[in-house]
């Protein structure tokens, strides 16, 4: 009796991932990327600005998206040591109001020494998934993708927003948030991986607010508009595969101490998101 050839295993499509800019939105990160754990799929890459960039680095370092969930919710379950944390990365002192402008601006190394997971490495080289991080060179008013050296430097230049986080000097370049030009870097990895997949969290200003903002609300909203037209005009011209859009708008740029909310709010894209890219996979 002839034995038929065993049929070789179906290769499955490859997934990259691009994760937004947004504050404290970009927590729904964490719920995007739980759907890729449960459906067993690994990113062959990751590009991220800001908030996008802080969780896409975790995530590349081999953490799994519920571990993250329960890092952020243990972090913010405590306002005292939060502010604490704050306290200790801020690079001035009051008496430096009127030569500096902000006495609190904060250090963005220190601060995500303060507040990432201790498994996150040193060095871009250390990661498990190959990851991208995406700033603006200030002087330069250019882009600047970041995927090797020093991790934190990076990230710390990925999400210097101007007047909260100061900016970082990189091989002579001072880098300022990359949410100036490219608030979800869908085309920093275009090409390397079979299925992009793209997670938009810029937001406007709540409609819902009872009571006019004051100016700083006022500069964080402008900022988050203006990305937010930078992210249309860009997935326009070079769609991703797919765009998630978690319905967490309602949420402000700071609302961090609402981590679980946010997470809650994710939770119905996050379905979408394994619905679509199952249906993406079939057909490849």
């Amino acid at each position: 009796m002839t034995r038929k050839p065993r049929r070789a295993a179906r290769k499955l499509p490859s997934v990259a991932v691009a994760l937004g800019g947004g504050g404290a939105r970009g927590l729904a990160h964490i719920v995007m990327l739980e759907a890729l754990d449960e459906m067993g799929i690994t990113p062959a890459a990751i590009a991220g600005t800001s908030i996008g960039a802080i969780i896409g680095a975790a995530y590349a370092a081999g953490l799994k998206a519920e571990e993250l969930r329960a890092h952020v919710l243990a972090t913010f379950r405590n306002r005292a040591k939060v502010f604490a944390r704050l306290f200790e990365a801020r690079i001035g002192r009051f008496a430096d109001l009127f030569a500096r402008g902000n006495p609190m601006l904060v250090d963005g190394e220190r601060l995500l020494d303060q507040f990432w997971p201790k498994e996150v490495p040193d060095s871009f080289e250390e990661l498990a998934i190959p990851f991208t991080a995406v700033a603006t060179d200030y002087y330069g008013c250019a882009e600047v993708a970041l995927s090797s050296g020093a991790l934190v430097s990076a990230v710390a230049a990925s999400m210097a927003l101007p007047g909260l986080v100061k900016p970082v000097d990189i091989e002579g370049r001072l880098l300022i948030d990359g949410g100036a030009v490219n608030p979800l870097p869908c085309d920093i990895i275009a090409g390397k991986a079979d299925i992009l997949v793209a997670i938009d969290v810029a937001g406007a200003p709540s409609a819902e607010e009872a009571r006019a903002p004051d100016a700083f609300s006022t500069l964080l909203a402008a900022a988050q508009i203006m990305q937010r037209a930078i992210v249309s005009t860009k997935t326009a011209a070079n769609p991703p595969d797919l765009l998630l859009r978690p319905e967490v708008q309602s949420f402000g740029v700071l609302d961090f101490f609402k981590a679980r909310r946010i997470f809650e709010a994710a939770v119905p894209a996050k379905e979408r998101l394994k619905q679509e890219l199952a249906s993406k996979i079939a057909k490849f």
